[in-house]
């Protein structure tokens, strides 16, 4: 069995050895080549370690276990660098590490930190055991395989061809070593037949992975790490060594502690990593880490698509505190903690209008002072630090006594709209510091612009909503001023019929009921006007009692209307007073477009789901272009008293209410206004009525 394995592993360390110097050597220049040259040579360092060890039969030694670690982690860096910037179906990062690359690498990180503290608890701790490392090891082989299973899927069409192999060596590597660890995982020690087959295995993948590399031309890929995956990548992997570096105390303190080694151990552990969850949880940690990574580690300081993106979904957040959420945009570009907004007022100010994590402030500032023109003509980010410290790098800046008070105050960011001051942002000193050079300057600058976008069309949709609110009470206000027209134009027909009827009982009684209804209609008016448009709740009606009501106010004229219900009891949804409006104004219009020995007949029936009131004449009727372009335009009437909104006010609540208003009409012939409303649905759900008879329709006057 020695020399079995000593074979097998002495096989896979010469071909990686050959794999990685003949593509260490080759003449052709590619972004791959150191890595994938580390991977082969770590490979055959570690094979050739095991089969020496194997040979001289020693026990495996920690080079060993340490070759395999970063065996482990150089292929799966080799993996993730393949990854590259393609853009994946399942992803909606365009450039850069998609979600799962950014997850796999900061999980990787994790895995790798955790199999160094695994692999020295096992040494240090006899409680680990197999299991722990075993454990830990498993961990590793899955994640491998979910990286080549990433870089396939992630992979075109016309590039998968070139990477296959690859991934066929490669996962079938971590595939092998996932078998084996798991067998040992579920018997409690490795199988020594696996064990021996495992070099074996590794040689074969030798040639897969030389054809992948013969056609690494097509390898269409680079790596771009974002700062997000460091920032996680280094959080996680700082806490696996910290916990190792506390493991490793608190064995000392158990081991020399003598009886009280076992409490030390565990109440240090205990603080120790409470220690670890306050710094992770610790803003000023966390800003001085993104700090740190983008002045080290990047050509600049930030991810502007990132950095764009997270502003831009700040601001657009649905509801309100538009002010606050603009502050919070402005001040995590610098790490700041906090600050208050200032906006122009009518009165020619600047007022307090909002403040994020900081006390609310009260001061004003004049628009036409030194500080507000001074911002205005410069449109420079005021650092009260530097102004302070040297205020020759700030010509003609007079800084309000009120700011100066401010002992947090740091930042001055202008908000500019137009080439004018909108308002302005002070922010609290940052988490930790930052260099205010020209990049973070100018990106605070545009942030203001961007942020002073956002709050001028925020007071401009608010001033919208008030015109409309204006435009709808002028609008009822027109309503209003119609039906009074209405209403006077009954009253001066009963004027002028009195001098001829004034002895005639049957004319006083029409008078007096007709003068009462017009009483009764100004009252239901002034209520209309003493309430909202919203307290209009419409109910279920009998349509036929609206139009009944509705030609009861128009006796006084000539020609009389004649009223048919065809299909009684028909009920809609709609509010009485509008809709008996809206009807008798129908009604009113075919009366005044009818000679008094002409006919207006209302028709009541029931078409379908549907109530359908046909309000037929025999007047001066309407050409198809006046219909089309001016019977529904609003303020043009043929009348001269006509306040030109009634046809208007008609269609826009039939309209409302889910119906619809037809109309036909020949010049001289006559006109049809048919109104179809939609039938209430509880009435809808029964069966069709049945057919009234002839003597039980209604005829009015």
């Amino acid at each position: 069995m020695t020399q079995i394995v000593t074979f097998s592993y002495l096989v896979a360390a010469v071909g990686f050895l050959l794999l990685g110097a003949m593509w260490l050597t080759s003449w052709r220049s590619h972004y791959h080549r150191g890595i994938l040259s580390a991977a082969c040579l770590l490979t055959a360092g570690w094979a050739a370690t095991v089969g020496y060890q194997s040979h001289a039969d020693i026990p495996l030694s920690m080079a060993a276990d340490v070759l395999e670690i970063l065996r482990n982690a150089t292929w799966s860096f080799f993996l993730v660098v393949l990854l590259g910037r393609h853009r994946s179906p399942y992803s909606r990062l365009p450039l850069g590490l998609s979600n799962k690359v950014a997850a796999a690498a900061s999980c990787y990180a994790l895995f790798l930190a955790a199999t160094l503290y695994g692999w020295w608890g096992g040494h240090l701790f006899e409680e680990f055991g197999i299991l722990s490392s075993m454990t830990i090891r498993v961990g590793v082989a899955v994640f491998g395989m979910l990286l080549v299973e990433q870089v396939y899927r992630n992979k075109p069409e016309q590039e998968r061809w070139a990477i296959k192999f690859a991934c066929l060596g490669i996962g079938g590597m971590f595939a092998y070593d996932f078998y084996m660890y798991s067998d040992a995982l579920l018997f409690r020690q490795i199988n020594s037949d696996i064990w021996a087959a495992r070099g074996a295995v590794n040689a074969v993948t030798v040639p897969l992975i030389a054809i992948s590399m013969a056609r690494s031309a097509s390898w269409n890929t680079e790596l771009a790490l974002s700062r997000r995956v460091m920032f996680h990548s280094a959080a996680l992997f700082g806490s696996a060594l910290y916990l190792l570096a506390m493991g490793m105390a608190g064995y000392f303190l158990r081991f020399f502690g003598g009886s009280w080694g076992t409490l030390m151990q565990a109440a240090f552990l205990f603080a120790a990593l409470l220690l670890l969850v306050g710094i992770l949880f610790s803003g000023t940690f966390r800003s001085w880490l993104k700090v740190f990574i983008s002045k080290h580690f990047y050509t600049y300081n930030y991810d502007y698509r990132e950095e764009w993106l997270r502003f831009t979904r700040t601001l657009s957040e649905p509801g309100p505190g538009l002010g606050p959420r603009a502050i919070q945009a402005i001040a995590n570009l610098v790490e700041s903690p906090g600050g208050a907004l200032w906006l122009r007022s009518d009165p020619g100010q600047y007022e307090p209008a909002a403040h994020w994590h900081m006390p609310a402030q009260e001061y004003c500032e004049d628009a036409g002072s030194p500080f507000c023109r001074y911002l205005e003509q410069s449109q420079w980010v005021i650092d009260l630090r530097e102004a302070a410290r040297a205020p020759e790098k700030y010509p003609g800046l007079v800084l309000p006594d009120w700011l100066e008070q401010q002992a947090r105050a740091w930042l001055v960011v202008p908000m500019m709209m137009h080439g004018s001051l909108l308002g302005f942002v002070v922010l609290q000193q940052s988490r930790s510091p930052v260099n205010l050079n020209w990049e973070v300057i100018d990106l605070l600058k545009i942030a203001g612009v961007q942020g002073a976008s956002y709050l001028a069309q925020q007071e401009a949709a608010d001033a919208l909503i008030v015109a409309r609110q204006f435009e709808s009470f002028n609008r009822m206000s027109t309503f209003v001023v119609h039906d009074l027209k209405n209403l006077v134009s009954q009253l001066s027909l009963m004027v002028v019929n009195a001098e001829k009827h004034r002895n005639n009982p049957e004319f006083q009684r029409d008078m007096l009921e007709t003068v009462e209804l017009s009483v009764e209609k100004m009252k239901l008016m002034l209520q209309k006007l003493g309430r909202s448009a919203n307290a209009e709740k419409a109910g279920p009606l009998a349509i036929g009692d609206v139009v009944k009501q509705a030609i009861s106010d128009k006796r006084g004229f000539e020609p009389h209307p004649v009223l048919r219900i065809r299909s009684p009891n028909l009920m809609v949804l709609a509010d009485r007073e509008r809709l008996e409006r809206v009807l008798g104004h129908l009604v009113q219009n075919a009366i005044e477009a009818t000679p008094r020995d002409g006919k207006v007949t209302i028709e009541v029936t029931r078409r379908g789901g549907h109530a359908l009131v046909s309000i037929q004449d025999t007047g001066v009727g309407m050409d198809e272009e006046f219909i089309r372009e001016r019977l529904f335009k609003p303020f043009e009437s043929t009348k001269a008293a006509g306040m030109g909104i009634g046809a208007f006010e008609s269609r826009e609540y039939i309209q409302e209410l889910g119906g619809r208003l037809e109309i036909s009409s020949t010049p001289q012939i006559g006109t049809t206004f048919d109104v179809i409303l939609p039938l209430h649905r509880v009435q809808v759900a029964q069966a069709e009525p049945r057919a009234v008879r002839l003597e039980d329709s209604l005829d009015s006057e």
